[in-house]
């Protein structure tokens, strides 16, 4: 587990399997440095008070389920409408949100990379996932 205030290596996980948010080698380091230049993600989540039900949202993900239908589910929140939160802008999410959604890959609701475990902020349990970028 990282220390306190280190998410830049977050694994992630779609039905393909265990992907690595982190960069390991030369060619995804130029992928990495391209997607810092990013300023905005269009972006769902699911968000849970408990982390036993945010990872209870994982599980139907791994079991082949569309992250909207789980996000509808799941969620606690205002997005609970498939999870959709829209176009967001650097600085305009808290902190570890932030930080995991710019280093995500895109992907869709019927095949996801999203972040495992669950990403904490003041909020609650993150599941995060990146339909695009600009």
């Amino acid at each position: 587990m990282p220390p306190k205030g280190k998410t830049a290596a977050k694994p992630v996980k779609g039905k393909g399997g265990s992907k690595s948010a982190s960069s390991t080698g030369d060619a995804e380091d130029t992928k990495g440095k391209e997607k810092k230049g990013c300023t905005s993600v269009k972006v769902r989540h699911i968000l849970c008070e408990k982390q036993s039900k945010a990872l209870e949202a994982i599980e139907k993900l791994k079991g082949g389920m569309k992250f909207n239908e789980v996000a509808a589910a799941y969620s606690e929140d205002k997005a609970r409408q498939g999870g959709d939160l829209g176009w967001m802008t650097r600085g305009s999410m808290v902190g570890p949100f932030q930080d995991a959604a710019f280093v995500l890959t895109n992907s869709t609701i019927a095949n996801p990379v999203y972040t495992d475990p669950p990403v904490k902020t003041k909020h609650g349990y993150n599941v995060i996932m990146v339909e695009g970028k600009t």
